[in-house]
């Protein structure tokens, strides 16, 4: 269940960076089936959002 809107960006969050997180691609955009490029068209989500797979600090992105 959603929350509030935080939650909803939690959520969103960890679903885009879950392909780098299991190895599958070294960045989010990388990863074709995402929703993330449609959210990037929107404004949503910088074209960068989530690095290049360099960053550790899982937190930051709905763990």
């Amino acid at each position: 269940m959603i929350r509030d809107e935080d939650d909803y960006n939690r959520h969103m969050n960890y679903i885009h960076y879950n392909p780098v997180k299991h190895g599958l691609v070294s960045s989010v955009n990388d990863w074709p089936y995402s929703t993330f490029h449609r959210c990037v068209k929107k404004g949503l989500y910088p074209p960068d959002w989530g690095g290049d797979g360099t960053d550790t600090n899982e937190a930051s992105y709905g763990e």
